[in-house]
């Protein structure tokens, strides 16, 4: 359907008003609307719904999280930073205190291929709003050309026939006669010509200017998702290394298991060959050592697995690439959460998501433009002569100027089926914005969850290990001593393992919890760093193909 209503620049209304005043009680209704119209032609109007975003929630945001340690009291050791409203800025995973973490951030930053792309990507859609606001302005070109020909000598015109008749008195009769000219066979020409070519269709009901919009609400879009991807390679590089010193720490426990298998295996040896004890003993003893030597073994091949990630991530040969043992030992920092009402400006997803809205609002304009008619001027001036030497004196030069409208009679609905496309893909997009923002709700509560709940689950499973510790001396006591078999240290021995590597395994798995977290809060990252309309239409400096 037809707007039914059009948007005017600022500029335009003013100048009406100014036009208005001076004209309507001086000269005449006439010369009111001969202004208002030429204003009209020059300035032009915006058809199309204005933007306006969209309420992001149904419901207003809490004013606090809901899985926040400070909603729940029994949540160990873990906290979130005071004051409430706090917030991480810049770089972020200095937040953990390692320097090694530092140097390999610093390095993604500068040499990830993903990163790279998605920045390629955000100059491209710079380019295009360049090419956008090219719309704007005539084009003028220009064509010269040279022509030497000559015509078939036997080529003939026919003119006119001519007939001479004379008449007298005496009855003569007249005579007539016939002729053929051949002035144009085996003629030759020159002909040279210097034209220019203006043509330029000025922007009356904001088509251009819709176009620009959506150009600059995409670069803005490609902008956010350049830092959404940052953020993302950013997350998953302090996460893997977070992963490889989780199996350092998990090797180390196995290195341990082994060693004090060795000198149980040794121990019930020597009973066995002294007469102390039985075989069983010996057989039992070996098989906990060959287990926790291949269990050991096992365990690089996930080390190699994350070292090679981390390679990729900060642009290295995984061939050439290494990070030292050293096993985890540190806890989850306290981290700054905000409150929730910040979170709509922390999250680059969320940005991209509102500017994808705004870009649909601007392509119902371009659409709804499709009603109006169109006015194209043209020009034309330059110089011809059939004699070089004439080319460019005062009496050779030639000119047409005229403008050309047009509009479109019947299209069976193919506009209005246009407006309706534009505004579904508009009503899918908010859609989309609504579910990002719920999903970045949901992932910000489920990594508070996870890491305030792993805190109470490692105080926990300390306790375990150390209850485990005592069985195990308790068990070994006992055998020594021939009061049981050796059994029980085995149970024992298997009941310290389990309970040590599921201790290592939550370790890791809080450290890596509280980067989910730090990612789904943003990161360092807000929205005041997206680029404004003003700075993606900056010209873009030259880059060369790599």
């Amino acid at each position: 359907m037809v707007p039914s209503r059009l948007r005017w620049s600022s500029g335009t209304v003013k100048f009406m008003n100014s036009v208005k005043q001076k004209y309507l009680h001086g000269l005449g209704g006439t010369a009111w609307w001969f202004g208002a119209v030429a204003t009209i032609f020059l300035a032009g109007c915006t058809v199309g719904p204005k933007y306006h975003p969209p309420a992001a929630t149904v419901q207003a945001p809490p004013m606090t999280y809901k899985e926040s340690p400070t909603q729940n009291p029994e949540s160990g050791t873990w906290k979130v930073a005071q004051p409430q409203d706090e917030m991480l800025h810049g770089k972020w995973w200095e937040i953990y205190n390692d320097p090694d973490l530092n140097s390999l951030e610093d390095q993604l930053n500068i040499n990830n291929q993903n990163i790279k792309q998605f920045f390629e990507n955000f100059m491209e859609a710079r380019a295009l709003v360049s090419q956008a606001r090219s719309q704007l302005y005539p084009t003028l070109s220009v064509g010269p050309s040279y022509n030497y020909s000559r015509s078939s000598a036997n080529l003939k015109n026919s003119t006119a026939n001519s007939t001479t008749g004379t008449g007298g008195g005496t009855g003569t009769g007249g005579t007539g006669s016939s002729t053929g000219s051949t002035t144009n066979a085996g003629r030759e020409s020159t002909l040279a010509s210097l034209p220019f070519q203006l043509t330029w269709e000025p922007d009356l009901w904001g088509k251009v200017r819709n176009t620009i919009r959506e150009a600059q609400y995409n670069a803005q879009l490609s902008a956010a998702d350049l830092e959404n991807e940052r953020l993302t390679e950013q997350a998953s590089l302090a996460q893997f290394f977070f992963e490889v010193r989780g199996q350092d720490a998990l090797q180390k426990v196995l290195d341990e298991t082994v060693a004090s298998d060795q000198k149980s295996y040794d121990l019930t040896r020597a009973r066995y060959e002294t007469g102390v004890d039985d075989l069983l003993s010996a057989v039992q003893a070996q098989n906990a050592l060959q287990n926790a030597q291949a269990a050991a073994t096992n365990l690089g091949i996930a080390r190699a697995q994350f070292e090679h990630a981390i390679a990729v991530l900060i642009g290295t040969n995984p061939s050439s690439f290494s990070i030292p043992v050293k096993p985890l030992d540190v806890a989850p920092p306290t981290i700054p959460v905000g409150i929730p009402s910040q979170l709509l400006e922390r999250r680059p997803d969320i940005a991209a998501s509102e500017r994808n809205m705004a870009s649909a609002n601007a392509q119902i304009g371009i659409a709804t433009a499709a009603y109006y008619p169109t006015l194209d001027l043209s020009g034309a001036a330059g110089f011809e002569s059939s004699a070089l030497h004439n080319l460019l004196t005062w009496p050779s030069r030639f000119w047409s100027v005229g403008p050309t409208v047009s509009e479109t009679i019947f299209d069976a609905g193919l506009r209005r089926a246009q407006v309706r496309q534009f505004v579904a893909l508009y009503n899918a997009n908010v859609a989309n914005y609504r579910q990002t923002v719920l999903t970045a709700f949901q992932q910000v509560e489920d990594s508070m969850a996870s890491v305030r709940i792993l805190s109470k689950q490692i105080q926990q499973q300390e306790l375990a290990v150390q209850s485990a510790q005592t069985f195990l001396d308790l068990a070994s006591a006992r055998y020594e001593t021939g009061v049981d078999t050796y059994l029980n240290v085995l149970v024992a021995q298997t009941t310290l393992l389990n309970d040590r590597e599921t201790l290592a395994s939550l370790r890791t798995q809080a450290m890596t919890s509280s980067v989910q977290l730090i990612e789904a809060l943003g990161g360092g990252w807000d929205r005041s760093q997206l680029p404004s309309p003003a700075q993606v239409s900056q010209k873009v400096s030259e880059t060369k193909a790599n």
